[in-house]
């Protein structure tokens, strides 16, 4: 009996100064990822305040995430030459190309259905499909008038 009171001194000294973490809670890590042009770039949620373009990729507002019914996502990302020129390689996609989109913890798998270009407004048209859809713009990296857009559809599994 002394011994076992003994023991439980000692463990209790020695690890009582270990911190403790609660992993009952999933870390979420959103992310993009195309395998392709070797991407895979973390984003922020929509209100958070290091969810730019000048720092990241960026969540447009007018996105609805991909766990909500009817989503569309819109993400926007400089092209170029740079530490930001995160789709600097979307010119290297094309149709049928996979792409991942990892949020809360789920990952959502798209195909490109369509790729084309706009000029650069600061607007793009986009379609609404009736699958959920992922949408990726960039300045086109070969034409300084032009904006790229990207259309993914999400795979049925």
């Amino acid at each position: 009996m002394l011994i076992i009171v003994i023991l439980l001194f000692i463990h209790n000294s020695l690890f009582s100064n270990i911190p403790t973490y609660n992993i009952s809670k999933p870390i979420n890590y959103n992310y993009l990822e195309i395998k392709k042009i070797n991407l895979k770039q973390p984003f922020y949620e929509i209100n958070d305040e290091k969810n730019t373009i000048e720092k990241n990729i960026e969540i447009l507002k007018e996105s609805i995430m991909p766990d909500k019914d009817n989503s569309i996502v819109i993400i926007a990302a400089h092209s170029g030459e740079g530490d930001i020129a995160y789709f600097n390689n979307l010119t290297e996609l094309t149709i049928n190309d996979e792409l991942l989109l990892s949020y809360n913890n789920k990952i959502y798998k798209y195909y490109i259905k369509e790729i084309y270009e706009e000029d650069k407004t600061g607007y793009i048209n986009v379609d609404k499909e009736k699958e959920k859809q992922l949408i990726l713009t960039t300045c086109h990296p070969n034409k300084p008038n032009k904006q790229l857009v990207i259309n993914a559809i999400k795979k049925e599994l």
